[in-house]
């Protein structure tokens, strides 16, 4: 790639140097010059101009033959040996996609003593199980994941990868589609074979309101990350299916600029958001930090988890970790408590896939009404303490 000034066409107008957000432009004389080291090629000052005396310069990879990709991955996130609860649903989409095909369906899982893990993936409904087993992908680290993931799609070819739409998913597939000079769809909801044979692959946009379909018609593999909790499982069977393929290590792909020094796990969570099934969440509209309480104890007799907005987050309530939203977490329970939320866009982008919203808040007109199921207008503090009493009173009635 190579940006260069058209000296014939320059009038020194000094509208690029404006238009460039990394002032990577002067002006020599009225002539614009540009420092390559600074500029980021995100073409602004090739739309300001009026003169077209700016141009970009791509250089197009030579066209592949598609036809000898083949198969369906999915990709077996784990962490200490145990699988990731997205996994058995790529599996059960990836089953499908595979057969409309007339393909395989493989699993790979990167990281360190995977056989029994290995043999745990195999008892599903797949064909293959590609196992990269090292000591250094013990901890999850993009720079040797996303070399790895890379050689390995050039080796074998599979025609679609899939991965959850996790932290480590959306850490490191993006970096593989970009070093495989392919694209990738985020935060997938949906997922389909089309009569062309390419993969349909739906997603929220603008905010969850309106779904896209995407193609990527041009190049190999076709690449996804899908939300947790939108797709039914697969079931292991009693006995292994499928063939587990050790692959051969090469150290020159795990080599990393970043040392993992410790571990600390997050014990703030009985429940992990991602995988609860009823989520209780506050915002700014708590009124105080001490509040939660009443939402850990409503979220505790329902089974459920805490969550936050980014607001609750950002003034120091609630850890990282509970944050849901388009910085923070992507959930979909079957029923989400919205306690004092307002519904700013970043936070509906994380949770309005929820089979059951409720939202409780003083104002008649927040955003959040505007996608829930059943709505409160009042005390969040005062309604969420009548559902703890109200299922106290039930609950000991039973007994």
């Amino acid at each position: 790639m190579a940006i260069r000034v058209i000296e014939d066409k320059c009038t020194g107008c000094t509208l690029c140097v404006r238009a460039c957000p990394t002032m990577a432009i002067s002006m020599d004389g009225k002539l614009a010059t540009i420092a390559l080291e600074s500029c980021n090629y995100c073409g602004s000052c090739v739309s300001t101009c009026k003169f077209n005396a700016i141009t970009i310069d791509i250089e197009k990879q030579a066209r592949e033959d598609l036809d000898q990709y083949h198969g369906v991955w999915v990709f077996g996130e784990q962490h200490d040996g145990h699988l990731a609860g997205v996994v058995p649903e790529l599996i059960g989409a990836g089953r499908k996609l595979a057969d409309k095909r007339g393909c395989e369906l493989a699993v790979v899982t990167l990281g360190h003593n995977l056989d029994a893990l290995a043999a745990e993936i195999a008892c599903y409904p797949l064909d293959r199980v590609y196992v990269y087993d090292h000591e250094k992908l013990a901890r999850y680290r993009p720079e040797p994941y996303t070399r790895v993931l890379s050689t390995l799609v050039r080796t074998y070819k599979p025609e679609i990868v899939l991965a959850g739409a996790t932290s480590v998913g959306r850490g490191f597939l993006s970096r593989v589609a970009v070093d495989l000079y392919t694209g990738l769809t985020a935060d997938c909801t949906g997922l389909d074979i089309g009569d062309d044979g390419l993969l349909y692959q739906t997603r929220p946009a603008f905010g969850g309101n309106i779904m896209a379909t995407i193609l990527c018609p041009y190049t190999r593999p076709q690449m996804s990350t899908v939300r947790h909790k939108v797709m039914p499982p697969a079931a292991p069977g009693p006995q292994t299916r499928a063939e587990i393929v050790r692959v051969p290590v090469e150290e020159k792909l795990l080599i990393s600029k970043v040392n993992i020094l410790d571990f600390i796990a997050d014990t703030t969570q009985k429940v992990n958001i991602v995988d609860a099934d009823i989520i209780v969440s506050g915002g700014r509209g708590l009124g105080k930090p001490e509040n939660f309480a009443y939402l850990r104890e409503l979220a505790d007799l329902l089974g459920g988890a805490v969550g936050s907005s980014r607001a609750a987050v950002d003034a120091g309530w609630m850890p990282y970790p509970h944050q849901v939203g388009q910085t923070g977490k992507t959930v979909c329970p079957k029923v989400y408590i919205a306690c004092g939320i307002s519904g700013a866009v970043q936070h509906l982008a994380g949770m309005s896939s929820s089979d059951c919203i409720i939202a409780i808040n003083t104002d008649k007109d927040a955003p959040i009404f505007q996608v829930a199921d059943f709505g409160f207008v009042g005390d969040c503090i005062e309604v969420v303490k009548a559902m703890i009493a109200q299922i106290k009173v039930k609950r000991s009635a039973k007994v």
